[in-house]
């Protein structure tokens, strides 16, 4: 203590002897200036005095508070007690430390006078007082350091548990982690390579899953059906998920002719009790990487959330329609096991949920002979011209359409509820109605979703499909091919020209034979064209919202400030039109619908992938097409959060 005193004071001592040396100098020049500095530096005297003589009584109070605090026999133990010791005083001022502290803590230097800061930062006294056990690290030595509040300071108590801190950290690190990998699109590349060139595709990604798999510290066996099984452990994918699992860009790699691609996608399970979990846990993860569209990584992990990483590419289109017929065979079942069907889009119904649900409900009521409706809140739907188009033709004798409340009033325990174009429990039309129905059959063409509705008896999920309404085209030709109506068949097309923008997106070799079915079925292409009419008033506002948009790297944004008639229908058509400007890859509008919620739509050419985007914002959607709804925040406020979003994903990018 009398050292670190001692250090301290010279200095102070000889700042002041030469602001002395120097008001005597300025004697002779000038009085002025000698008064001046003369009176600064006896200031300066008076100030070191002071402030040594205050010091000196804070050390003599600390030694006595020491005094009072370990007194004989209790001094000699805490002095010779194995486990470092420090008391200290209110301020946090080090008053004493024993032996084990002294060396294995402070290692042999003079630490009393100095503030226990030193030892336990970032930590607080305080919080270690009130906590039970607090992690810090001194050097190279672990602790666990625990602290007594006493009637004059605290004694603090350090112990040495670093070995088994290395212990459980090599423990956690060496946890076996499960991995599920399978080749996405092996058979489209197959079919379009020769017999040499899809043995050289086959076996360059099979040698860089087992280098990547070696690099990993684990290994990999070869499954049926283009899937592979990886053994490692948690530390190496710890590394694999810091990198944002680089394989997927070196099986990207390998091309097949100039502008295909072998990708891959994989589902990995960490955090499972026990090996048996784990795999289960891979396969969940493996099915939702390839529900979202493949080419990425899904990690499940202890808290029942996933994490993904990749997810850039477009997909590849599944020509076969062997899933289709099976599915349309098993749908066929349970719909003749059925008092009833129900058959429910999402909220705020579009063309394409509208459409899809048409076309099942002429499937289930001219085909199976089975009563069907169509559930929808007529006051928020965006298909207005199509109800009104069905309604006209005179179908069902004017009663396809109910409300969820009606729908309510039928639900029978042997009911069944098609959910289309959507598999998430927060976005269908009534929630009421789907927790009501037991028996459930989804639809869907979004890319998967962390929370969808589970125990469903048919999930036909095809991430690849260009809307809910190609996939009911399919599905209708084996369940009933000559059912469909020139009505319903235009409420399908629309469905598909809405989501393909006029056959531009998300367009495929089957979407164009579902579209040329629903021709033959008497579709008309001018009617078709007839339900995407704006008002003058809906035109003028969706060029408004267009003129003031800003570029945000290969971003549009823009947004409307208020909220008027069909401000949803006009920011999605002013979302597509920003995509027509050129060097924009995506776009986003914003909008207010009141209470403090802004709804953002997002379009992109399929460059950006915009569903990652929505899913940072609470929401979601598919590669191209997504949208989210933020609540509580401003359209400002919003924007300013889509745009943290969008620097955060360009950092990704380029990493």
């Amino acid at each position: 203590m009398k050292r670190k005193v001692w250090v301290s004071s010279p200095v102070f001592f000889v700042i002041t002897a030469v602001m002395l040396i120097m008001a005597s100098v300025s004697y002779f020049y000038s009085h002025i200036l000698f008064a001046v500095e003369m009176t600064f530096a006896i200031g300066s005297v008076i100030a070191v005095i002071l402030s040594t003589e205050r010091f000196k009584a804070h050390v003599a109070t600390a030694v006595k508070s020491a005094q009072k605090i370990l007194s004989g026999e209790e001094y000699r133990a805490l002095q010779e007690f194995t486990m470092p010791v420090a008391v200290i005083g209110e301020e946090g001022d080090i008053i004493w430390v024993n032996n084990a502290f002294a060396e294995k803590v402070s290692v042999k230097r003079e630490c009393r006078g100095e503030n226990i800061l030193k030892f336990i930062y970032p930590k607080t006294i305080r919080q270690i007082i009130t906590e039970s056990g607090t992690d810090i690290t001194v050097e190279n030595r672990q602790y666990t350091v625990f602290a007594a509040k006493t009637e004059y300071g605290s004694v603090v108590y350090f112990v040495d548990d670093t070995y088994y801190k290395e212990i459980n950290r090599e423990y956690i690190e060496r946890r076996p982690v499960v991995a599920l990998a399978s080749f996405d699109n092996r058979e489209e590349l197959a079919r379009d390579s020769s017999g040499s060139e899809d043995s050289r595709i086959a076996s360059e990604v099979e040698g860089a899953l087992i280098t990547w798999a070696q690099s990993m510290g684990g290994f990999l066996k070869r499954l049926s059906g283009g899937r592979y099984l990886i053994l490692t452990d948690e530390a190496h994918t710890r590394d694999a998920m810091e990198k944002r699992f680089q394989i997927l860009d070196t099986i990207r790699g390998i091309k097949a002719g100039e502008r295909r691609s072998a990708t891959v996608s994989i589902g990995v399970g960490r955090g499972a009790e026990s090996l048996s979990e784990c795999e289960e846990w891979a396969r969940k993860a493996l099915d939702m990487a390839l529900g979202r569209g493949g080419d990425q990584v899904a990690v499940k992990q202890k808290d029942d959330t996933y994490e993904f990483f990749g997810g850039l590419s477009k997909g590849v289109e599944k020509r076969d329609k062997v899933r289709t017929r099976v599915i349309a065979a098993t749908l066929t079942d349970h719909i003749k096991n059925s008092d009833n069907v129900l058959v429910m889009g999402h909220k705020f119904s579009d063309l394409d949920s509208v459409g899809a649900a048409v076309g099942m409900w002429s499937a289930v009521t001219k085909a199976l002979k089975k009563p069907a409706f169509v559930v929808i809140n007529r006051s928020q739907s965006l298909a207005s011209p199509l109800i009104a188009s069905m309604e006209a033709s005179g179908a069902g004798n004017g009663k396809v359409f109910i409300s969820p409340m009606e729908a309510l009033s039928m639900a029978t325990p042997k009911s069944l509820l098609i959910v289309v174009d959507t598999h998430s429990p927060e976005f269908v039309e009534s929630a009421e109605l789907l927790n009501a129905v037991s028996r459930v059959v989804i639809i869907d063409h979004h890319r998967m979703m962390v929370k969808h509705i589970e125990n469903a008896l048919v999930f036909y999920h095809e991430p690849y499909a260009s809307s809910a309404s190609e996939m009911v085209a399919e599905l209708v030709q084996y369940i009933g091919e000559n059912t469909l109506t020139q009505t319903e068949a235009e409420a399908l097309l629309s469905g598909i020209m809405l989501d393909t923008k006029n056959f531009v997106l998300k367009t495929g070799v089957r979407t164009f034979e579902a579209a040329a079915y629903l021709r033959r079925r008497g579709a008309d292409t001018v009617e078709v064209k007839r339900m995407f009419s704006d008002t003058i008033d809906t035109y003028k506002a969706k060029y408004q919202i267009v003129s003031g948009a800003e570029i945000f790297g290969d971003c549009a944004i823009a947004s409307a400030d208020h909220e008027f008639p069909d401000i949803r229908i006009t920011s999605a058509q002013a979302a597509d039109e920003l995509l027509s400007i050129q060097g924009v890859n995506a776009s986003f509008v914003l909008f207010p619908t009141g209470n403090n919620v802004v709804n953002v739509s997002a379009r992109s050419l399929g460059e950006i992938n915009v569903q990652l985007i929505m899913e940072a914002l609470g929401g979601g959607g598919h590669l191209t097409m997504a949208g989210a709804q933020l609540t509580g925040v401003t359209v400002r406020q919003a924007r300013e959060k889509l745009i943290a979003v969008l620097q955060d994903t360009m950092a990704k990018a380029m990493q």
